[in-house]
């Protein structure tokens, strides 16, 4: 855990005169100061205060408006914060729900809070009243409230509690495990524990028997348990959750609720000691030792999942195909993804990317290609779930790192077998109609603005018998100004593909434009794609301009003729084929502007006439050698 590396640093805060300086140094000397500086330098508690040994540096402040500044900075940098009130200052207890607690959340402070009201001997204790009856509907509003302790630095009561429940809402915390209102595990929590369980149920058989808690135990714990305690761990989950111990041991049920059951008694070290053991960090994921390490790779590089990985995730399908209809339904698929800490096809760009049967089913092309489209996009992301799902093979096995695309340019071969295509073209031209029907999504005649990069995957079956996996990324027209400003923007890209409107003229004008800038881009920064022209709605009436001056821009630019489609009719004439055969040969395809070719002519020009310099300078010198002879034979002649 971070923390025990670098220590807590508790910052105390709260109303002049509750006590702030007092419960420090008591705390620190275990003795009740009689003069005190207006603020203290940090202070240093031992290690061995607290069975953690953990340093803690505790930080006080000043409530003066001159240091308020300062005030704010040492909240910021705070790893638990303390808010003092005095016992017998009622209004210094109302400070904390009118100032100071929304005060935190305006500086986005959101660490632990502890409550403690100091000078609990000074009280007047005729109006004493429930701390718990006053505190329970502030600690309702401000859910970042962990513990409420009152406490005496004057008589020495409490005052160590105070910094060790700062310390261990840090190291152990409460949120990330437990809901206190729903009184529940929280969703991300079970879906880790539930991983544990697996991970320690050796023989598959969806129990723990008393061999594996014990190896459990002592993988957690590093000492086994005594048989009789074994039985008592039991019994308490029978007593209260029947199924969550049968005849073979203690179900996926009963391990949760015997977590539940450490955290509602305080006792989070135990749980958090688990998922520590099996390498999850603060935010119940895997800490950054248990995955792949940083992917060092060039802009024109991409990453993809190596055959053993893909062969792990068909068995994995077919396994979690319960029903046997060749597809994932989303509790299927929810169910596959239960170890993970949330289904991550649940929100963009992966959310409908890839196509799916009439009841919503996921196929395992479908299933396949999401992968696939999350391996190029996030591969740290798409390798941590599948630690998650179950991959136990070496990670460094499941992914590889393409050939830069430069070097496949010189090659005139790609071994990509997953490509980005960049879909560009004009409003209402039909970008998204284009990437619905690649995922066989039926075509609707209401034209929704694209506001924002959207994604379709899928995986496309060749003439030589092979697959590959494409997949469109649609650039909205908008956006292409912003994408071209980057140096490597085009560097992702294996091939673009142009759309037009073929019945509308002042499409293709903006069509065009696109293309010139694709490929000057392209030409600027080293990163050329080959280009695709698509004339959409070749269902309607073409107009006879466009489709002429495309042909000719094709021709001018070194393109193939524009491909006509219809996505209303389902008429594609092979297009995402030829997508795929264009990225499969970097080399052609390469559109070409006019500036491009002037500078070539250029190069020729100068290149012929350093060849001809060169011709003329080898002349003079045979030339000169020549004279040299004869100048010689006819001295000694002479």
């Amino acid at each position: 855990m971070a923390k025990s590396t670098t220590g807590v640093r508790i910052v105390v805060a709260g109303d002049r005169g509750t006590g702030k300086s007092s419960l420090i140094i008591t705390a620190a000397t275990e003795s009740f100061p009689t003069k005190l500086p207006p603020v203290l330098p940090p202070t240093r508690l031992p290690e061995d205060i607290y069975p953690d040994r953990v340093p803690v540096t505790i930080i006080d402040t000043s409530s003066s408006l001159e240091e308020r500044g300062k005030l704010e900075d040492e909240l910021k940098r705070a790893d638990a914060v303390v808010l003092t009130y005095a016992c017998d200052q009622p209004s210094t207890l109302d400070r904390l729900s009118t100032f100071w607690l929304p005060e935190l959340r305006r500086l986005e402070v959101k660490v632990p809070v502890i409550v403690a009201g100091c000078k609990m001997d000074s009280r007047d204790e005729q109006h004493a009243i429930s701390l718990e009856q006053v505190m329970s509907p502030i600690m309702q509003q401000f859910r970042e409230i962990e513990t409420c302790i009152e406490s005496s630095a004057f008589k020495n009561i409490q005052i160590p509690e105070v910094f060790y429940y700062a310390q261990k809402a840090v190291i152990h915390p409460t949120a990330p495990l437990f809901d206190q209102e729903t009184q529940m595990l929280k969703p991300r929590c079970v879906r880790a524990l539930k991983r544990i369980f697996i991970l320690s149920d050796h023989d598959r058989d969806g129990t723990l028997s008393d061999a594996e808690l014990n190896d459990f135990q002592v993988k957690c714990f590093s000492a086994p348990l005594h048989p009789s305690e074994i039985v008592e761990v039991k019994r308490v989950v029978q007593e209260k959750l029947p199924e969550g111990v049968n005849d073979s041991g203690l179900t996926l049920s009963g391990f949760l609720f015997l977590h539940s059951l450490f955290i509602e008694k305080g006792r989070l070290e135990t749980t958090w000691t688990v998922l520590r053991k099996f390498g999850y960090n603060n935010d119940i994921r895997l800490a950054g030792d248990q995955l792949l390490p940083p992917i060092k790779k060039t802009p024109d590089q991409t990453v993809e999942l190596t055959s053993e990985a893909v062969e792990f995730l068909r068995g994995l399908f077919t396994l979690f195909d319960f029903d046997g209809d060749d597809a994932l339904n989303a509790l299927e698929l929810d169910d596959l993804f239960s170890t993970a800490p949330e289904n991550p096809w649940n929100e963009a760009p992966y959310a409908n990317a890839a196509e799916k049967n009439a009841l919503g089913g996921l196929s395992l092309n479908g299933f396949l290609s999401e992968w696939a489209l999350m391996t190029v996009l996030d591969p740290v992301l798409a390798v941590e779930n599948l630690i998650y799902i179950g991959y136990a093979g070496d990670l460094a096995s499941a992914v590889r790192v393409t050939q830069q695309r430069r070097i496949d340019r010189k090659k005139r071969t790609s071994d990509r077998n997953v490509f980005q295509c960049f879909v560009f073209g004009p409003k209402e031209a039909g970008k998204s109609s284009f990437l619905h029907s690649f995922v066989r999504r039926p075509f609707s005649e209401v034209y929704t603005p694209t506001t924002e990069d959207r994604y379709a995957v899928n995986i496309v079956d060749q003439s030589d018998g092979t697959q590959k996996t494409l997949i469109l990324r649609e650039i909205p027209e908008d956006a292409v100004k912003n994408l071209v400003s980057h140096q490597d923007a085009l560097a992702a890209c294996d091939v673009a593909v142009v759309i037009h409107d073929s019945w509308m003229e002042p499409l293709w004008i903006r069509a065009k434009k696109l293309l010139v800038e694709v490929a000057r881009h392209g030409e600027t920064t080293g990163y050329e794609v080959p280009c695709v022209i698509v004339a959409a709605k070749d269902d309607l009436e073409s107009s006879t301009t466009a489709i002429q001056d495309s042909t000719r821009v094709s021709q001018d630019m070194g393109l193939e003729a524009p491909i006509p489609i219809s996505t209303r009719l389902g008429e594609f004439n092979y297009v995402f084929r030829k997508i795929v055969k264009a990225a499969s040969h970097p080399h052609l395809s390469i559109p070409e502007t006019e500036a491009a070719k002037t500078r070539k002519h250029y190069q020729r020009l100068l290149n012929r006439s350093l060849t001809a310099v060169s011709v003329g300078a080898a002349v003079a010198v045979v030339g000169l050698a020549a004279y040299r002879v004869y100048a010689a034979r006819k001295n000694a002649s002479s």
